[in-house]
């Protein structure tokens, strides 16, 4: 569907009435911001921002769309990896930003609940569940940014999936407006509650396509008593395996964490990082920086754990060499190390970045054949794998050579390369998203490798929720046609 500027003044001034001046904007210099995707690889174009402050407004507003076939793009914090919150080119969408909606309705301490409305970020959430000595088992390097509808939306992972799970597991409710302009509020938590269908499953990592998620009810969990993060050296990935299946026949439940760092990775982080030292001053093939957490009064047991878990790993030879951390500040700083893999990596020139995942038991030997196997499909590239291997998810990149053109190799070779590595995955039996969303940027590789059922299970879902079209077109699937008209 097109607009030209005649066509679009009543209803602009519509949703100008609707939303008053804090609420809307159409002005260039305060939309360009918020029109291109935080990798910097989509920009598009927007009739205008619309800013609701609650959820009776977003109902009028999507019921406004609604009525005059006006696509919606959702946006929370922008700082998805997908495209999934940036319009198209065509300028016929509504950017809809929640950022406005930032309370935190409800926090029952007893209960371990929390009620936050979409825009509140991750990190503000952290420290309101922490003043009540509790805390929201999710984080991820962009939690000053990320807002809460952002990350139900996509289903974000993170790396403390592997005790916790994705962001399905912490949600307990949830309210969202449909494409109708309809309220659905499922906020009120039920342990059980056998009514049919449960639909916030299904709008969780919808991408804004079924419905606008506006508040969420969230678990929480006690407060860490203690933890304990480790620095241990690695001769290969199956060995980084093995030690993590050890880890978690000693440690059990309190095994939070357990990410793998190549050596490639890992170098380019200490020349990226000005003040980075190496946790163990020797030279390893692979890293894994391991934590174990224990809740408030049992943090006592960690130490035993720990000492015993690394004494009988080193005695198999399921580890080169290890270092605990000294002090929280240490503790940090090996942190730091695993979270400034992507900004080093940048530093260094283009790449292919892929967040896939594969069967838990064969992430090993994904890495083992896939990192080779790119290498000599395209030479001068170089493979790196790294990511969260308690939950079998790959951040999978491959660099260009050295010299190249940005957008011309991105042009090119990446596509071939991503097809390449996405080829692989799928005969792996893994996905090809695992934690960031289909967004546009996965679309076409969607339609190509997913499970037809499935996909067509998928349209079905869409045509029901959203006939006309209007919920974020051109994301997760792809754009049949123009919205309906009414």
């Amino acid at each position: 569907m097109t607009h030209s500027a005649t066509d679009t003044r009543p209803f602009l001034d519509q949703v100008r009435e609707l939303l008053g001046s804090r609420g809307f904007t159409d002005d260039p210099d305060l939309l360009d911001p918020w029109l291109t995707d935080w990798r910097g690889r989509y920009t598009g174009k927007a009739l205008g921002l619309a800013s609701p402050a609650n959820t009776q407004e977003v109902a009028a507003l999507v019921r406004l769309c609604h009525d005059q076939c006006v696509p919606i793009v959702p946006q929370g914090g922008n700082s998805g990896m997908s495209g999934g919150a940036t319009p198209d080119t065509s300028g016929t969408a509504l950017l809809l930003s929640l950022r406005r909606m930032d309370t935190i309705r409800a926090l029952d301490a007893d209960a371990r609940e929390i009620v936050c409305e979409a825009g509140v970020v991750l990190q503000t959430l952290h420290d309101a569940a922490e003043k009540e000595r509790l805390r929201f088992p999710l984080t991820l390097g962009g939690k000053g940014s990320a807002t809460i509808g952002g990350l139900v939306s996509t289903n974000a992972g993170g790396t403390q999936v592997l005790r916790h799970g994705s962001m399905r597991a912490q949600v307990l409710g949830i309210e969202a407006v449909l494409a109708d302009g309809s309220v659905i509020d499922t906020l009120t938590p039920l342990k059980k509650d056998n009514r049919g269908f449960d639909l916030k499953q299904l709008l969780i990592g919808s991408e804004g396509t079924l419905g606008i998620v506006t508040a969420a009810t969230l678990r929480l969990l006690p407060e860490i008593g203690g933890r304990r993060v480790i620095w241990a050296g690695l001769g290969s990935i199956g060995q980084a395996r093995r030690l993590l299946l050890h880890c978690e026949r000693m440690a059990g439940d309190l095994l939070e964490g357990f990410e793998v760092i190549p050596r490639h990775s890992f170098d380019a982080v200490l020349d990226y990082l000005p003040d980075a030292r190496n946790p163990l001053g020797g030279k390893h093939e692979w890293h894994a920086l391991i934590e174990l957490v224990a809740d408030r009064g049992a943090d006592d047991t960690l130490d035993p754990i720990v000492e015993q878990m690394l004494e009988t790993a080193l005695e198999n030879e399921l580890l080169d060499d290890a270092t605990i951390a000294a002090n929280e500040h240490q503790a940090e700083q090996f942190w730091l190390l695993r979270e400034s893999i992507a900004p080093a990596e940048r530093a260094i020139g283009p790449a292919a970045q892929h967040d896939i995942s594969v069967p838990v038991a064969r992430m090993a030997d994904f890495v083992a054949e896939a990192v080779p196997a790119v290498e000599r499909q395209f030479p001068d590239h170089e493979a790196i794998a790294f990511g969260h291997l308690g939950d079998g998810n790959v951040h999978f990149h491959v660099l260009a050579p050295r010299g190249s053109n940005k957008e011309e190799w991105e042009a090119a070779q990446a596509k071939e390369v991503s097809r390449f590595v996405y080829d692989l995955v799928t005969r792996y039996g893994g996905s090809i998203s695992a934690e960031h969303g289909i967004g546009q940027i996965k679309v076409d590789e969607l339609q190509r490798l997913g499970d037809p059922v499935a996909l067509a299970t998928m349209r079905a879902v869409k045509q029901a929720l959203d006939p006309r079209g209007i919920l974020n077109p051109g994301k997760l699937l792809p754009l049949a046609s123009a919205p309906d008209s009414p």
